[in-house]
């Protein structure tokens, strides 16, 4: 599966940005796909998933801002991302597991990653 994210950008706090993670290798998307962000000098760590039952699961830090979903038809991930706090500043990389449930929202299982797409936010 190949993974390629867009819509990243500035933006200052309190606004919001939409990225998107555009999946192909398959007619429709059959994986647990994950959104991950790395700020410089700092681990890399979870952002939001969601199975192919829609079940999604979210980093208390960004819950109740951010909304992650899927259109089948479009082959896209997406992250909503709402209220944007400088500290969401970050690279942000799609990433897929080759199974159809997620269970932990770690890297380490997950098996495919973009190349990631940088989001900015001022104060």
């Amino acid at each position: 599966v190949q993974l390629v994210e867009s819509g990243g950008g500035s933006v200052q706090a309190g606004g919001s940005l939409r990225i998107f993670c555009a999946v192909s290798g398959y007619t429709r998307i059959r994986n647990c796909m994950g959104w991950f962000r790395q700020a410089p000098g700092k681990e890399r760590e979870g952002v939001a998933q969601i199975s192919t039952t829609a079940s999604t699961y979210y980093a208390d830090s960004v819950k109740g801002r951010f909304t992650i979903s899927q259109d089948n038809a479009k082959n896209t991930v997406y992250l909503q991302m709402n209220n944007l706090k400088p500290e969401d500043t970050a690279m942000y990389y799609c990433a897929a597991r080759r199974s159809l449930y997620c269970t932990v929202l770690a890297g380490s299982v997950y098996n495919d990653w973009g190349q990631g797409t940088q989001v900015t936010v001022s104060s």
